[in-house]
């Protein structure tokens, strides 16, 4: 009754995450990389230290925000792989958490 069907092999990027080189699909999010390595942790709440992580994973929450080849505040669920790309935890201090404009 069903079979499966043939995919069509998609091209893979390499990029770090967290200190680990890891292979993805190419197109994917920075969010889904990181799940697809087991870390779905993005951050911790300057609050409560607690571990977030996307919660609306379409752009809206700003749950998810990493730190992308030394660029703080960039949302993994919108921001998509590329060959060679260093993401690691977002840490939230006064520069980070200041707006762009702010921070110079």
């Amino acid at each position: 009754m069903f079979r499966l069907l043939s995919r069509p092999v998609e091209p893979m990027v390499t990029l770090t995450i967290n200190g680990a080189p890891h292979t993805v699909p190419a197109g994917c999010s920075v969010w889904t990389a990181m799940t697809l390595a087991g870390q779905t942790e993005t951050r911790k709440s300057p609050v409560t230290e607690q571990p977030r992580s996307a919660y609306c994973a379409m752009g809206v929450c700003f749950e998810c925000l990493v730190e992308v080849n030394g660029m703080p505040n960039r949302q993994a669920c919108l921001t998509p792989v590329e060959e060679g790309m260093v993401v690691s935890h977002q840490t939230i201090t006064e520069q980070t958490a200041a707006l762009p404009e702010e921070a110079s």
